[in-house]
């Protein structure tokens, strides 16, 4: 099926990282104009995805080159492993960790949505986790939940203008995904199959807004209402 995205203007946040490269690999193939941005070096622009006027700067370099943005990604965020197990309780690092993923969403989503509101149209897709439905690691949990709660609030303010907004959960995120679920637990899902599920809610054609989408078998056991 073709998703209808060939010359959009598609912006990957996090497009150097496993997911985001991915993301990015994959709407070039459907041929889009992917630009990535990271705060490293190896993206087409330079973001800190912690700073307003470093995203305000970047949103505007994207609109001034290519006059619109169709389409954001956010796929920018400290990997799960990189939090300290050991202060998952901590209220220090559960704030740090909302702002690293939860308001980076918000603050990049605010900055392209005036442009798309004008347009009549733009795409949104954040990147979260399922263990936004897993308790045991607050951190874990609440900077993934936030991110979720915050996307279908914005995808309820934007409804009737164009822009949808939906969030993509991975479970575990492996080269080699496994076909086992153990109850409780999320399923497996290769960056390639989190990749085409972010694409595919890109396309113009899907009337899809306000969900939360999981990529891998969503806990198993966990009834969601």
């Amino acid at each position: 099926m073709d998703l209808g995205i060939a010359d959009h203007v598609t912006l990957i946040v996090g497009g150097t990282g496993l997911i985001g490269s991915a993301v990015a690999a994959t709407a070039r193939a459907e041929g889009a104009i992917v630009i990535t941005a990271a705060r490293g070096e190896g993206a087409d622009v330079q973001l800190d995805a912690g700073d307003d006027r470093s995203v305000q700067q970047a949103i505007e370099r994207v609109i001034e080159r290519h006059g619109r943005i169709d389409a954001l990604v956010v796929a920018a965020a400290p990997a799960a492993q990189t939090l300290d197990p050991a202060r998952a309780n901590d209220p220090a690092q559960v704030a740090q960790a909302i702002d690293d993923k939860a308001m980076t969403f918000l603050r990049l989503a605010n900055a392209v949505i005036p442009a798309m509101r004008r347009a009549g149209s733009g795409r949104i897709v954040g990147v979260s986790g399922q263990n936004a439905l897993l308790t045991g690691n607050i951190t874990g949990a609440v900077r993934n939940a936030a991110l979720i709660i915050a996307a279908e609030s914005l995808a309820d303010d934007l409804a009737g203008t164009g822009v949808a907004v939906n969030v993509v959960n991975p479970g575990p995120v492996t080269a080699a995904a496994s076909a086992e679920v153990a109850p409780g637990k999320p399923g497996d899902s290769t960056p390639q199959q989190v990749a085409d599920l972010v694409v595919m809610l890109l396309s113009p054609r899907l009337a899809v807004s306000s969900e939360s989408i999981a990529s891998g078998h969503r806990v198993r056991g966990a009834v969601i209402l």
